[in-house]
């Protein structure tokens, strides 16, 4: 299963990645735009999980569009999830203990090309 150093390894393997620190939540920008970053739970996330709610490490992603969300989130219960916080914006979120380091990969690689410039 992934770990913050396989998403370490694999943003910052991305052209024009930075990494940045902020409040000890740390997150990955592509040209300033943000594609993946830690994303603890909030009160307001916890509270309409409910008993749903995952423990452990949560990454965010972006994705292309709403219907790309929509597809992660059927795929794989276990892994993606999304929170009221994120109704209507183009974004996953992971439960990072339960995903394969192969589709962590993957869903990096196309959080970074939904973000980064087009040429």
């Amino acid at each position: 299963m992934a770990t913050w150093d396989d998403v370490h390894r694999i943003a910052t393997s991305m052209p024009d990645v930075t990494e940045r620190v902020r409040e000890g939540v740390v997150d990955w920008r592509v040209k300033d735009k943000l594609f993946v970053w830690e994303r603890p739970l909030r009160k307001t996330d916890l509270s309409a999980l409910g008993a749903a709610a995952p423990s452990g490490p949560i990454l965010a992603a972006r994705v292309p569009d709403l219907g790309a969300k929509e597809a992660l989130l059927a795929s794989d219960h276990s892994v993606y999830f999304t929170t009221p916080h994120f109704n209507g914006y183009p974004a996953i979120l992971v439960r990072l203990e339960h995903i394969e380091v192969g589709e962590l990969e993957e869903l990096i690689v196309e959080a970074w090309h939904a973000r980064a410039r087009r040429r």
